[in-house]
């Protein structure tokens, strides 16, 4: 007896559980993300195989099988990611974000060094503050500020920027 005749025997139900579970994991291998195809794919293999194998043998040589295909299937996926139509997909961020439509990275925080705003939460010592519409983190130099404040920015490192109340006088 053939090791590969209990695949002449499939019936048409367990056959398409296992086609449908390996094309939902194609699919799932050009749109990555591990989701709703990548998981009811895994699922359909797993319950095509048990319907399939009567032996551990021929379970391992239905494995064995599909673990081919999707590896066939991956070396096409890679080959497309990086010459193919993957490349021109929107998988990867073609668009950049510019300070003149209101972005504000990490390393332009210095652009509000010697700011002055507005308290909008309490400092103790970190809180809110607001510079020209714009809400960000703030941490105080150490002392307290109340809500609603004038605060000016002292230094800015990193994420971290560092206001001090300013005192208003009244002459």
């Amino acid at each position: 007896m053939d090791i590969f005749s209990f695949i002449t025997q499939i019936s048409v139900i367990q056959g398409l559980v296992l086609i449908i579970g390996v094309i939902l994991v194609i699919v799932e291998m050009f749109h990555p993300g591990f989701g709703a195809p990548g998981i009811t794919g895994s699922i359909l293999i797993v319950i095509g195989v048990v319907l399939i194998a009567k032996t551990p043998q021929q379970a391992l040589i239905l494995v064995i099988l599909i673990l081919a295909i999707l590896g066939i299937a991956l070396s096409l996926v890679l080959h497309s990611a990086t010459k193919g139509s993957l490349s021109r997909s929107p998988l990867i961020l073609k668009h950049s974000q510019q300070k003149e439509t209101g972005y504000i990275g990490i390393n332009d925080l210095e652009f509000f060094l010697d700011k002055e705003g507005i308290s909008s939460t309490v400092l103790r010592p970190s809180g809110i503050a607001d510079f020209d519409g714009v809400k960000i983190d703030v941490v105080s130099e150490g002392a307290f500020i109340a809500e609603g404040r004038k605060v000016k920015v002292m230094k800015v490192g990193g994420r971290s920027i560092v206001v001090r109340e300013i005192q208003s006088s009244i002459r």
